[in-house]
């Protein structure tokens, strides 16, 4: 199906109307009594969202102590005995980015009762087998929102490359260099492309559109307008732009602001 974004001024209204749905989310859960789990993208698409959820928490008294935070990837590296995820510590460890960019600021803002147990921060191994994250995921019930941030020059979706089946589970994926060069941007501590990592562990296609109750896609800034054409026109998953599997998935929604619409007819 066609999902038609919702176009708004800036990246902060953007960031701030996810945040909303998040929180509420993690409200409805916890008068359940359930577990909430968020779906989590690093690089600089999230970072408004993740701060006025981080305001929200704290505006709201909000319990996280239910909150699960599934991160997406996670860049690997060759090992003795196969591939091994990178330091934690490493500016463009994906895992060190949800410890300092969503756990901290979500736990600081939270009473000390009310906070995401460390444990609860997860992340797909790389020495599993195939879809085993999945699997984990399926156990408590799939996840409930996952915010989905999309490639500006080749579409990818957490670190599944243009050509991804759409039955992919979480897997060990060999970067393409659309990827590599868009992360140049994301993280400055890299200098040149032969610095960025060549492999990644990553949640598949499949894993999003399957295990997701919904999904909000941000995107923002004059160099994502390709990405807001080729998903806005999108009706279905289309391999060689992979965030549009954002058409496939259940409770669509998806924010754009106004530089990253400018193509759009309607933008105009």
């Amino acid at each position: 199906m066609h999902v038609p974004p919702e176009v708004h001024d800036g990246p902060d209204q953007v960031g701030l109307l996810a945040a909303e749905d998040i929180a509420a989310g993690i409200e409805s859960a916890a008068n359940a009594g359930r577990s909430f789990v968020l779906g989590c993208p690093s690089g600089r698409s999230p970072l408004r969202t993740y701060a006025h959820l981080a305001d929200l928490v704290a505006e709201r008294k909000l319990d996280l102590s239910h909150v699960i935070i599934a991160l997406m990837d996670e860049y690997v590296v060759h090992a003795a005995d196969g591939f091994q995820l990178v330091d934690a510590d490493l500016p463009h460890s994906c895992v060190g980015f949800g410890r300092r960019q969503i756990l901290a600021p979500l736990n600081a803002a939270a009473s000390p009762e009310h906070r995401i147990l460390d444990e609860n921060l997860w992340y797909p191994d790389p020495a599993a087998e195939p879809g085993a994250y999945d699997d984990t995921l399926a156990t408590v019930g799939g996840i409930d929102i996952f915010l989905l941030a999309s490639g500006a020059s080749d579409g990818h979706i957490a670190l599944n490359p243009a050509g991804t089946p759409p039955d992919s589970v979480t897997r060990v994926v060999e970067l393409g260099d659309a990827t590599r060069r868009d992360n140049l941007g994301t993280f400055p501590s890299f200098r040149q492309l032969e610095e960025v990592p060549r492999y990644g562990v990553t949640v598949g296609i499949a894993t999003i559109r399957d295990l997701s109750r919904a999904v909000i896609m941000v995107v923002t800034g004059e160099h994502k307008q390709v990405t807001v054409q080729r998903v806005a026109a999108a009706d279905s998953y289309q391999a060689d732009w992979p965030a549009t599997v954002l058409s496939d998935c259940a409770t669509p929604r998806f924010l754009a602001d106004r530089a990253a619409a400018a193509l759009l007819p309607a933008a105009s």
